[in-house]
């Protein structure tokens, strides 16, 4: 027999952002309570609401299963002294199993004899154990942040104001914080009454009588239909981003789309500052035409019915021509600031306490943007335009907008700049110095952008790690990671001849110069060539098997464009020539034996056997071309000659004894393939690569 489990928890509003987490939660505390009490179910479905979190249990069985185990203990070694009595590990193993020793029985497992015990639990009747279940699952969830109430030590997300707790019909009898568990559940705080729920079976629909639509699928697609058949009948694109989608789901029970208007007006203000205030301050979505531009319409989601939806619309539109004539005065106030006024106030910024503040990072930017441009040798009007956007790229910082809205900085930097007469090119690379912003966002697309993007970044790493702030774990409160992602993915974008190390070098003089390092250089570019390391790492492996990964990456991933390069040619290889392994067990046969060469060069004067002269011809011949090829990034046609030696070294192995008794002539063949060996590890690792 088995009997349906509802448990609901009822509370104060929960911030949105944090429900789906705790639903989710909940819903995983209950399958393992009941998986660890051996209780059989059958589908657990989970729901949430702003004032709720709640867990329903089909088919959980009224009895717990009775358990039958064979517990594994010590070696009989171990377990019996000199005396052949038990030793203490064996009455310690019978100890913490709750058996007694004559118990034991020996078995032999992998060639050596062990204690085992067999163990029997009956199982007790499910209601018997719910109760204490049920409080333990409540007590044990953990959330961001906790609230305390009252005069209880206990801690929750916000104050429980009611639970329900249904075995069937029958109520499991908890309390906590002075709420006992009932069958009363509470409906919509204004259109709903509380409701007594039956049984578990009848919850949802219980709660719909009550104007609470309590699965949050179908009050997701409540919403994106009904904001779908808006846009259909007015003509609309309603800018649905899923973040804004996710917070308003967890902010009604009962939704209800409508839309309101204001003043056109306000679209002579860019429209990501509209944009923004209505997605942040007020949860709007934004309407846009079929050109992308923005509508003077906004829509929103009521937590109720159609009722009175003109009067609704209309209170929002008050709000939101209050919230839209504050970012206006903004706008026109903050034009009337110079930038060079802008820039001075930065200074008054900190930064960080050991680093200065954002006026100095700005001259750090500037400093290491110099050099990058001076290393990609730019022209002089290039340098002159990656110069000026580093000076400026911080200045609307200190502005009013974007005081109100930072996620909008370098949006406002660069309409700001192209007001102030600034070039376009220098505008536009104020805005995009900030990307990419996150994972898949878009990399800066000119040079402008990309360079004082990576001096900012950089910047900002080099200076964290000269100071000893190394991500660990999970922390990573300036977000290096990301940044230094960012870095890589901008030197692969835009295929800069740039080394890892060089970055590394110039952001590091600049920082040494003001005397930030409180690290020594060398320990510090170790940290950042592994920490970059990771990152080339991750990206490389989105395409390639990981045993490529591990054999390019071998071979230094100092080049970033390189080491990618050579991950898709290589893995291209593996792929598409079936006799490539061949062909890499040839190089291992060189590898192998090069490692026991000296110091010297090959001498053609000691080369005695046809095979030996004709892989030496056939090394001279391809190397120069091969490091030509590498030094271009044509990994393909680099690879390619590589595997043009495989006949040659093979007919070398075959004819020729390497290890020969004079000492001259054996030192000669193991420095030519040494020599072999150098262009080999500067494409791969190639006895990293697994067959299957």
């Amino acid at each position: 027999m088995a009997k349906d489990l509802l448990f609901e928890i009822g509370l104060e509003e929960v911030p949105a952002r944090f429900i789906r987490a705790a639903m989710n939660q909940l819903k995983d505390r209950m399958v393992k309570w009941l998986a660890d009490s051996s209780i059989t179910h059958g589908e657990v479905q989970a729901f949430a609401t702003p004032r709720r979190l709640a867990v329903l249990v089909q088919e959980v069985a009224e009895k717990q299963e009775d358990v039958h185990e064979e517990v594994k203990g010590p070696s009989r070694k171990i377990a019996l002294d000199e005396n052949g009595q038990w030793s203490k590990a064996a009455l310690g193993f019978a100890r913490s199993q709750g058996v007694d020793p004559e118990q034991f029985t020996f078995k032999e497992l992998g060639g050596t004899e062990y204690i085992y015990v067999s163990k029997s639990t009956t199982g007790v009747e499910t209601s018997t154990v719910l109760a204490e279940g049920l409080l333990g699952i409540l007590q044990s969830m953990t959330f961001p942040k906790n609230m305390r109430w009252g005069s209880y030590d206990f801690k929750f997300v916000r104050p429980i104001r009611w639970i329900v707790a249904l075995f069937g019909k029958e109520i499991v009898d908890i309390e906590i914080t002075g709420v006992k568990s009932g069958n009363v559940t509470r409906g919509h705080r204004f259109l709903g009454t509380d409701t007594v729920i039956t049984e578990p079976s009848a919850y949802a629909e219980a709660l719909r009588a009550q104007h609470v639509i309590v699965d949050v699928n179908e009050r997701e697609q409540l919403i994106t239909s009904q904001i779908k058949e808006l846009a259909a009948s007015k003509g609309w694109n309603i800018a649905v981003k899923e973040d804004l989608l996710e917070e308003v789901l967890f902010l009604v029970e009962v939704p209800t789309v409508l839309f309101g208007t204001f003043e056109e007006s306000f679209l002579n203000i860019p429209q990501e500052v509209l944009i923004t205030s209505m997605r942040e301050h007020q949860r709007y979505f934004p309407v846009l035409d079929s050109q992308g531009s923005l509508l003077p319409y906004f829509v929103t989601v009521r937590n109720g019915g159609s009722v009175a939806l003109e009067t609704i619309a209309k209170g929002n539109e008050k709000v939101l021509r209050a919230r839209l004539s504050d970012a206006k005065f903004f706008y026109e106030e903050d034009q009337k600031m110079q930038i060079k006024d802008a820039l001075s106030k930065l200074e008054t910024i900190v930064f960080h306490e050991e680093l200065g503040t954002v006026g100095d990072k700005v001259r750090r930017i500037r400093r290491i943007a110099d050099s990058l441009s001076e290393k990609l040798n730019l022209e002089t009007g290039a340098a002159e335009e990656v110069s000026r956007t580093a000076e400026i790229c911080k200045f609307d910082l200190v502005t009013q907008m974007v005081y109100e809205f930072p996620e909008l900085q370098g949006v406002m930097g660069e309409d700001y700049a192209r007001k102030a007469g600034e070039p376009e090119v220098v505008a536009k690379g104020i805005f995009e110095h900030y990307q990419p912003r996150f994972a898949g966002d878009a990399v800066p697309a000119s040079m402008v952008g990309a360079i004082v993007s990576i001096a900012d970044k950089m910047d900002t790493i080099a200076g964290c790690f000269s100071i000893g702030i190394i991500p660990t774990g999970s922390q990573d409160p300036y977000a290096l990671r990301r940044q230094a992602a960012g870095i890589v993915q901008i030197v692969l974008e835009h295929k800069l001849p740039l080394l890892l190390s060089d970055i590394f070098a110039i952001a590091l003089d600049v920082h040494e110069d003001k005397g930030n390092l409180k690290r020594s250089v060398l320990e510090i570019r170790k940290d950042l060539l592994d920490f970059f390391g990771l990152r080339v790492k991750k990206t490389l492996s989105d395409t390639l098997r990981y045993d490529v990964v591990d054999a390019v990456i071998a071979a230094g991933y100092d080049d970033v464009v390189s080491v990618v390069a050579r991950g898709a040619a290589l893995m291209e290889t593996v792929n598409a020539d079936s006799d490539f392994k061949t062909t890499v067990e040839s190089f291992s046969r060189v590898s192998n034996l090069a490692s026991k060469a000296s110091a010297e060069k090959v001498r053609s004067d000691l080369l005695q056997e046809e095979a030996e002269k004709n892989l030496y011809s056939a090394w001279q011949k391809v190397s120069g071309d091969y490091r030509e090829q590498l030094s271009e990034s044509n990994s393909a046609g680099a690879l390619e000659l590589l595997s043009s030696l495989k006949p040659s070294i093979t007919g070398f192995f075959d004819s020729v004894m390497v290890m020969a008794e004079d000492e001259q002539i054996r030192n000669n063949r193991l420095a030519l393939l040494a020599a072999i060996e150098e262009d080999l590890k500067t494409f791969a690792d190639f006895s990293k690569l697994v067959w299957a």
